[in-house]
């Protein structure tokens, strides 16, 4: 069986000085392979992905895997306890207004300095040592900082030293109200059979503040740098995924064995379990690339039925949604009808049946393909 070990890494102080943990779960190989990063709840109402951590922890103290996977379930302990009534407002820190999942660090100069100094008969294993080395040299710099940096970076710089060590990175999110889909780098594109979901969005190199971003970006500019400037064409071997993994403010077990299968799957297919039966499902696929990843936002404030459901096929001109105007109930402007502006796939909505002009509504696959 596998080693396991457990520790807690100390990624906040609350006001009473008293520091905020979070467990780390190690398991390690006896076999050499990759090394496995999953992180889940760095927004706090996105709470599924723990339990799709705890069936992991059952697979993994029962199955021998190749390498090392590290687990961190509800990383952002400070997110998951900002509550107001019934719900969970950790999406921002509440002290500096950041979105919990921006505050990781690309530094691309660093990228192109670093490349500069490979040498052709540089072995890839010691050029990934080198990089990694130089990046987390970079991310204590930031947390060393003279003036200090908010509490989301601080949590963020701490998340991403473990990750960056890895050569998988999973991070696991969910929607407001949601179907399961996946962020893929579009170089890693032959992963999106390998997980059991059904909608994949395929991202550029462009560093937005995420996690998988700050996994992908230094890594895949290193390797366009080695092709386009010193004739070099490398496989560095990392990739990372944003997995959102269903609706917010709720679990559910089976669909938590469902999505730890999944995950298994791909992990698999990457040589990362010895000797395991685990693939991927044949289901229907879809794909789009981020640019046509759209946000519907409202005209106007009112009070929303949602009719089309995540997940579900719209033709143009179908009604998406049913608004309510309290202020016109007795005249023909009672209520207005949103319609499809183009075939498309609704992704997620917006949890509240109350909303104000310009809110974001749906978010939506438009020019999608279907992959399998």
């Amino acid at each position: 069986m596998n080693q396991f070990s457990k520790e807690y890494l100390v990624v906040a102080q609350n006001a009473s000085g008293r520091n905020m943990h979070v467990p780390l779960y190690r398991f390690s190989g006896h076999r050499p392979g990759p090394k496995v990063y999953i992180q889940s709840s760095i927004h706090g109402a996105e709470v599924q992905g723990n339990v799709v951590i705890y069936h992991l922890v059952q697979w993994l103290k029962q199955h021998s895997i190749c390498g090392e996977v590290m687990l961190v379930p509800n990383c952002n302990p400070v997110g998951t306890n900002i509550k107001s009534g019934e719900y969970t407002l950790g999406r921002f820190d509440p002290v500096n207004g950041t979105n919990w999942n921006r505050g990781y660090l690309y530094d691309e100069d660093l990228v192109t300095s670093f490349a500069q100094t490979v040498l052709a008969e540089e072995s890839v294993a010691s050029i990934k040592q080198r990089f990694r080395a130089q990046i987390k040299k970079r991310l204590q710099q930031a947390l060393d900082a003279p003036w200090g940096i908010g509490l989301a970076q601080q949590l963020n710089l701490k998340l991403q030293q473990l990750a960056f060590d890895a050569d998988i990175v999973i991070d696991i999110h969910n929607g407001p109200v949601s179907t399961r889909h996946i962020y893929i780098p579009k170089y890693a594109s032959a992963a999106a059979t390998q997980f059991n979901i059904p909608h994949v969005i395929f991202i550029p190199n462009k560093f937005a503040g995420a996690l998988d971003e700050a996994t992908f970006c230094p890594w895949w500019s290193l390797a366009e740098y080695l092709k386009t400037n010193k004739g070099r064409e490398i496989e560095l071997g990392v990739e990372a995924f944003t997995l959102e993994m269903g609706s917010q403010e709720v679990i559910n077990f089976t669909e938590g064995e469902y999505d730890a299968r999944s995950i298994l799957s791909y992990l698999n297919s990457k040589g990362c379990l010895a000797d395991a039966d685990v693939g991927a499902e044949n289901i229907a696929r879809y794909a789009v690339d981020l640019h046509h990843y759209k946000t519907l936002f409202t005209h106007q404030g009112g009070i929303v039925e949602y009719l089309a459901k995540p997940g579900e096929h719209v033709k143009q001109g179908q009604a998406l949604a049913r608004v309510l105007n309290v202020d016109a109930l007795d005249t023909p402007d009672a209520t207005e009808t949103i319609t499809a502006p183009c075939d498309l796939i609704p992704i997620l909505h917006f949890p509240s049946a109350s909303v104000l002009s310009g809110t974001q509504l749906y978010k939506c696959f438009t020019h999608y393909q279907q992959l399998t």
